[in-house]
């Protein structure tokens, strides 16, 4: 599993996906971590080993059922996608009626949502690099997001799915910007948590981009001078890309009926709405109520099974239709994601029941709850660890 195991291979390139970086934390063979969390305590070191025994049999038994139906799943997505996007542009070409703004803008953040999420993040996770198609492949793709894919490939992949939620070693743990959990050290400015996760939503791809230049590991002499001026120019190149297709050329050529304006602003809220939709499921699968955080002792000296106990422990799912499932690239099993995030996106919802079933049997919990009720329990621990001595209940 190439997440969880840097010295492994992709099946299908026989090299690791996510850039040329080098993949952090091997796991070890046997023997347990320095510290169990608390809620696995109970297990023995041969209960971890079997329950990793059991997760990869699972994961063994998709990759064995991945084919045609699985590829003609992504392709139809994609295709979907892009007539999606190719509407709302060309309904904000005549955006001055009012009628075809909204239509426009809508058609246009549903692209950019499924763009986003059940296409662009599962992509750059080598989910479907299997099909060897070069045209939806982890080493090629460049997704509809200001950051640059292989910048994003590297904190993400490499380094949130490694240590996830591990204190100390992964910035996603309020990215840096705000304090999630009880054992960062307060400070004032921690007031400010809900109004900087306020900004945030609407702004997210920009805190990605400027999260993903690991400006604080630069501060500490963790990343050269030269390692951060190459992710810059990346990024400068990015953003060029990304103003000219959204804010020059759609509202560009509107000009022509005279709708440039409502273009303009047409793009700007759709690139809003899938701003706040992204921060919200990526939000709702780490910090609701329920998701527990660990010292960085927990995870030294961890095996496969005490990674897969942490990846199930610390995410929650968000329960719902089909549709939503889609719509949030199938985070929506953010358990299941993170145990298997190289497994098709299409085949969580599958896989979710015998997940389940595995933390019923060994007595581990398995976090899930309807959107809104994840939504307000992610607000609220964002609330209470705003002020000094309050603490969330994990």
């Amino acid at each position: 599993m190439t997440v969880i195991s840097p010295s492994k291979t992709t099946p299908a390139e026989g090299k690791p996906t996510g850039g040329s970086r080098t993949r952090p934390g091997k796991l070890a063979e046997s023997g347990s971590p320095t510290v169990r969390p608390p809620a696995a305590a109970h297990l023995t070191d041969e209960q971890v080993a079997e329950l990793g025994r059991e997760l990869d049999a699972i994961r063994d038994e998709i990759l064995g059922k991945r084919g045609a139906a699985d590829a003609a799943y992504i392709r139809r997505v994609i295709k979907i996608q892009r007539g999606l996007e190719i509407s709302g542009r060309a309904a904000l070409l005549v955006s001055k009626n009012k009628a075809a703004w909204v239509t426009g803008t809508t058609l246009l953040s549903l692209a950019k949502i499924l763009e986003n999420m059940e296409i662009g993040h599962n992509v750059l996770h080598g989910q479907w690099d299997w099909m060897r198609d070069p045209d939806i492949h982890s080493t090629t793709w460049e997704w509809d997001f200001v950051t640059p894919s292989r910048s994003w490939q590297h904190t993400h992949n490499d380094l949130h799915h490694r240590w996830t939620n591990v204190v100390g070693k992964d910035n996603d743990v309020g990215y840096n910007l705000l304090r999630m959990d009880e054992q960062q050290p307060w400070k004032p400015i921690n007031l400010a948590n809900p109004l900087f996760n306020a900004i945030l939503a609407p702004l997210f791809e920009w805190g990605i981009a400027i999260y993903d230049l690991e400006l604080t590991e630069f501060k500490e002499g963790k990343k050269s001078k030269e390692a951060l001026l190459k992710d810059l120019k990346a990024l400068g190149k990015k953003v060029v890309t990304q103003f000219t297709k959204d804010y020059a050329a759609t509202p560009a050529v509107a000009m022509l009926t005279g709708s440039g304006k409502q273009a303009l602003y047409g793009t700007l809220t759709a690139n809003a709405v899938r701003n706040v939709w992204a921060h919200a499921v990526i939000f709702c699968g780490h910090f609701p109520e329920g998701t527990d955080t660990f010292t960085e002792e927990m995870a030294e000296g961890e095996t496969r099974g005490d990674w897969y106990i942490r990846q199930m422990i610390g995410s929650a799912n968000i329960s719902g239709s089909k549709f939503m499932h889609i719509m949030t690239g199938n985070l929506s099993h953010q358990i299941e994601h993170h145990l298997f995030p190289d497994l098709p996106s299409n085949r969580y919802a599958e896989v979710a029941p015998k997940v389940r079933e595995i933390c019923q049997r060994y007595g581990l919990k398995y976090t899930t709850g309807p959107l809104l009720k994840q939504v307000g329990s992610t607000w609220g621990k964002i609330f209470k660890l705003a002020l000094p001595g309050k603490t969330a209940t994990a």
